[in-house]
């Protein structure tokens, strides 16, 4: 692949009362004078989350918009959009987009390779247990990124595992990484996050049930209450249990049903993340309401800035970034168990309309426009307590059929809807019932897209077609100046 070139930003944490990660820029300085302190690395890291999540990658394009609208998620009266919805990647405007999220998202691993390329020459200037804890997370962050690229422009692991995907650099050096295979960057994402695990395992201050999850200003959670405000807030970093939910998707996408039930076993016995209430989802005061089960979020991108972009989105002034009335009602089972479904119930706003088709819009990322008002901070999920269900459901389905259901039920009873899925159903059925899932409680973050491309399933559009599965559709072109790469 080709290189870019990084500069690294000087950046501090703006004020505690904040108690959340806020980071902005200072001053520009040399690589050896912002590594020669522990502050140094950690304004690097932090410097790398602020990229993750701005808008080109976790803050907008990769959570939001674009595999959601492939994801058939949303209708939209604008050409360009509908040429999106239906992978048209030759759209100038699409092939731009591409262009900018593979940029970027390489320009943030790179971020995170300086960090990596010389911490462990100054390990030496690192307290406590500061050292493993942002080692920990570098490599997590870059096994997270390439994971993710690996989805985008690889084939589907079982579909073509030694197809030639994507370059998987960990080093910051003028030299072409050469692409690697499906295979091969699976088995890199895995090792870099094994090794995250290992630095995490004794260190992380979220492993202790000290650290109790929760609201930001709930009388029981101690989240905001580490005198370190750099320990403060793990579950807005690659912590330890972001890892291995992190390694129970990546296996389940290799096909190893083992590890992943292993992994995500882990995260569910740990009883770290609570679910929500719903006292909380349906709070009397609409400022107050959890609307992203927040709580059960293992790791979600801070994302203040995204406010604005996700306001104008999704309301009811925008007739793009809305589904049909039929189309929702349709993906929540509305004539079974739908009516009852805390998402359907609070997760979008109908409006109706004169001369055209009633159409709902998202509501799932309303948050108050002063943060002290609300329940939580305005996230991007990144792994969820549901998702660890729904690994632990389809992974131990083979060997243990009665298991599997009764992980599928208890996300099922923590939504409103029942444990009305009998034991005895049949596999295929079981997968048709695990995307009808996924399709439910991920809507609005961009995970769909991936299921229907690792199960290999057609896509089902606004108006009830199908997508069929195939390379066409799931994988994306490369950059125009990164396609000489991959030959």
């Amino acid at each position: 692949m080709k290189k870019y070139l990084f500069i690294f930003i000087s950046l501090i944490a703006l004020s505690s009362c904040k108690k959340f990660l806020d980071i902005q820029p200072e001053s520009e300085v040399s690589k050896e004078e912002l590594f020669s302190t522990e502050e140094g690395f950690k304004e690097a890291l932090n410097g790398a989350y602020v990229g993750f999540a701005g808008a080109s990658l976790y803050g907008g394009n990769l959570t939001f918009s674009n595999l959601d609208i492939m994801a058939q998620n949303y209708q939209f009266s604008s050409a360009d959009y509908q040429r999106i919805a239906a992978f048209d990647y030759t759209l100038p405007s699409y092939v731009d987009k591409i262009s900018v999220i593979w940029t970027n998202a390489y320009k943030q691993i790179g971020n995170v390779n300086q960090i990596l390329e010389i911490i462990d020459q100054r390990k030496g200037i690192f307290k406590d247990q500061n050292y493993e804890i942002v080692k920990g997370e570098a490599l997590a962050l870059r096994a997270y990124m390439h994971f993710d690229l690996l989805r985008m422009f690889g084939t589907a692991y079982k579909s073509n595992p030694s197809f030639k995907a994507i370059p998987y650099v960990t080093t910051v050096s003028t030299k072409t990484t050469p692409y690697s295979a499906v295979t091969e960057v699976i088995d890199k994402v895995i090792a870099d996050l094994q090794e995250a695990k290992s630095l995490l395992k004794g260190t992380d201050p979220i492993i202790p049930a000290s650290y109790v999850v929760g609201y930001p200003n709930g009388e029981k959670a101690t989240e905001l209450k580490s005198s370190n405000l750099f320990l403060q807030n793990r579950r807005h970093r690659m912590n330890y249990f972001a890892v291995v939910g992190e390694l129970a998707r990546v296996y389940l996408y290799k096909g190893d049903q083992v590890n992943s039930l292993s992994s995500a076993k882990e995260v569910i016995d740990s009883q770290k993340f609570p679910w929500t209430v719903k006292e909380d989802f349906f709070n009397n005061d609409i400022s107050k309401r959890d609307r992203i089960f927040y709580n059960e979020i293992l790791f979600g991108w801070f994302v203040p800035k995204s406010q604005d972009q996700l306001t104008g989105l999704f309301s009811r002034d925008n007739p793009d970034y809305s589904a049909t009335a039929d189309q929702i009602n349709s993906i929540y089972n509305l004539g079974t168990v739908g009516a009852d479904d805390w998402r359907y119930k609070q997760w979008f706003r109908l409006v109706k309309a004169s001369g055209t088709a009633d159409r709902f819009y998202l509501q799932k990322y309303v948050v108050n426009s002063s943060p002290i008002a609300n329940l939580h901070p305005l996230v991007a999920p990144a792994l969820r307590l549901s998702e660890m269900y729904l690994i632990a459901a389809e992974a131990s389905f083979d060997t243990n059929p009665s298991t599997a259901v009764e992980y599928f039920n208890t996300l099922r009873i923590h939504r409103g809807i029942g444990a009305n899925v009998d034991a005895t159903v049949a596999k295929n059925d079981f997968i048709t019932l695990l995307e009808g899932e996924y399709r439910k409680e991920f809507y609005g973050e961009s995970q769909n897209f991936f299921m229907h491309k690792r199960l290999n399933l057609g896509i089902i559009t606004t108006v009830g077609l199908i997508y069929p599965p195939s390379d066409k559709i799931f994988v994306f072109p490369l950059p125009v100046d990164e396609q000489a790469y991959r030959n």
